[in-house]
């Protein structure tokens, strides 16, 4: 296989690819799964008028399908959580164009995981390179200024560790478990002042009669997800943005996901007031949206945090990734986490200039990390 040419093929719907075909080479992260792009496509959440229009590519060796990668022609840069709008704006002061441009990700999605999906009996690296190669070879053939591989796996940071790919990295907030039995187990690793810290937060939370209940995705009936989704949608508004799901994108991976897909509903006596939505796969859990009717104490923490460890520990989960941003999570033992993306640019002044500025970010982000990492409330 390493020495085999594959012909690549790119598709402007998920649904040239029959789905059993595109999840034989899907690994067990709910995301890159046929079920969730086709749920985002179908819904008109990540279509051409959303500005992102389907381009998966798939890799053939004679007419066995080898690999497949998610991938989408951009007119912005909303809902990738990579930034790249100075790069779009020092484009245009120069009188060129930065969209569209190729991307090699997962819409609305900061999860590290697998881009370039493979059969077992694949060579990774040479895949690996093979999927890159299409895609620069698609920038040139389509003329765009650039291809973008977001929050890449270790694998595909390496096989982009060459001259022409730059590397970008950036710091999450992950926790996991190392080998906790319960919760007190876990708040057991922290330090005393930490530790009576978090069982307050959890307390105002119980003494404002506030109790939790976990519904998978064949529990969501049709008046659950329309709630799940207003209390999601509108503290989305309420801080200025638009939701990038709407409720039949909701419907449908409640439907096809099953009990990859979780909810966990705040209920103020009958009444529910805040809901946190997770993925998962087999041993992680994945924090994606979260909503809530009112303002009430330690709220926040309690549904998107608090709960989602005890989730992990209930399933025996390893890992949970609650999405991106926010040192308030150190102190809640998430600790802080490199990710990772790749970047190649057609253009060799800017390639350049954005892989120079990219070495200083790296430096910084490397340096923040390892701030972070002081504030962790465990025991030395």
């Amino acid at each position: 296989m390493s020495g085999t040419a594959l012909r690549a093929v790119w598709h402007d719907s998920i649904h040239d690819i029959p789905a059993a075909d595109w999840n034989a080479l899907a690994n067990d992260q709910p995301f890159t799964r046929h079920e969730f792009l086709a749920a985002l496509e179908d819904s008109g959440c990540a279509v051409p008028d959303t500005g992102w229009t389907a381009q998966h590519l798939t890799l053939h060796d004679g007419q066995q399908l080898v690999a497949a990668a998610p991938a989408y022609l951009k007119s912005h840069s909303w809902g990738e959580f990579v930034f790249d709008f100075a790069w779009a704006k020092a484009y245009a002061e120069h009188g060129l164009r930065y969209y569209p441009k190729l991307l090699l990700a997962v819409p609305f999605t900061p999860a590290t995981g697998t881009r370039v999906l493979q059969h077992g009996t694949a060579t990774g690296a040479a895949v690996l390179r093979q999927a890159l190669q299409a895609a620069t070879a698609r920038v040139h053939e389509l003329r765009l200024s650039s291809a973008h591989a977001l929050f890449i796996d270790v694998p595909a940071a390496e096989a982009t560790a060459t001259d022409e790919w730059l590397a970008r990295t950036d710091c999450q907030f992950h926790w996991h478990n190392h080998g906790h039995a319960c919760f007190d187990d876990y708040l057991g690793t922290f330090t005393a002042e930490k530790r009576k810290k978090a069982r307050r937060e959890r307390r105002r939370v119980a003494e404002q009669g506030i109790a939790f209940r976990t519904l998978t995705g064949p529990e969501l009936d049709a008046a659950s997800l329309r709630l799940v989704h207003e209390l999601h949608a509108n503290t989305f508004i309420a801080h200025g943005h638009e939701p990038y799901l709407n409720l039949d994108c909701f419907r449908r991976l409640a439907e096809s996901l099953g009990d990859r897909m979780l909810v966990k509903l705040a209920v103020h006596g009958r009444e529910p007031v805040a809901c946190a939505v997770f993925f998962r796969s087999g041993d992680t859990l994945y924090g994606r949206y979260w909503g809530a009717s009112g303002n009430y104490h330690s709220l926040h923490f309690e549904t998107c945090y608090y709960q989602g460890i005890e989730l992990c520990l209930e399933l025996g989960l390893r890992h949970f990734e609650p999405g991106t941003q926010g040192e308030h999570k150190l102190a809640r033992g998430f600790e802080p986490t490199i990710t990772r993306s790749a970047h190649w640019i057609a253009e060799p002044a800017f390639r350049q200039a954005i892989g120079a500025w990219l070495k200083r970010e790296q430096r910084g982000v490397a340096a923040y990390a390892d701030s972070a990492a002081s504030h962790l409330p465990f025991h030395a």
